[in-house]
């Protein structure tokens, strides 16, 4: 397949399987004679895997290594349960800075009037925040 192809067949854009293969996340492609790129079967199911990886949140640093605990048939299961709770305890703390950060601005859009009045306590609840 080309890239064009296995862009098709990932649901992987041919930009980011070059850059996967740029930052070394994906293997680099096999080179036609003419020194086009080339793909496999394989090569497809990994760019699926690192799809599915990005779409749960996962850093390109833990896909790597999760690419590779994924290869490594012998790997403990262990591990990978590590690396998915350890994101979990990332995501949850995301979702918990996300909340205070939506409710915050809740409460400063509830108390400004939206009017032609130039108060706005959006703005100097903004203000008061710097340092």
């Amino acid at each position: 397949m080309n890239i064009g192809e296995v862009a098709k067949a990932s649901g992987v854009s041919a930009k980011m399987v070059r850059h996967y293969e740029e930052s070394g996340l994906i293997r680099p492609a096999t080179r036609s004679g003419s020194n086009y790129r080339t793909y496999s079967q394989n090569d497809v199911e990994v760019l699926r895997f690192v799809k599915r990886a990005r779409t749960l949140g996962f850093a390109m640093k833990q896909i790597a290594t999760l690419l590779a605990l994924w290869e490594d048939r012998s790997r403990p299961s262990s591990e990978v349960k590590q690396l998915a709770r350890q994101h979990i305890a990332e995501l949850n703390a995301r979702i918990a800075e996300l909340t205070g950060m939506r409710d915050t601005l809740e409460h400063l859009a509830r108390h400004c009037r939206g009017d032609s009045r130039p108060e706005c306590p959006i703005l100097e609840g903004l203000a008061a925040s710097r340092h």
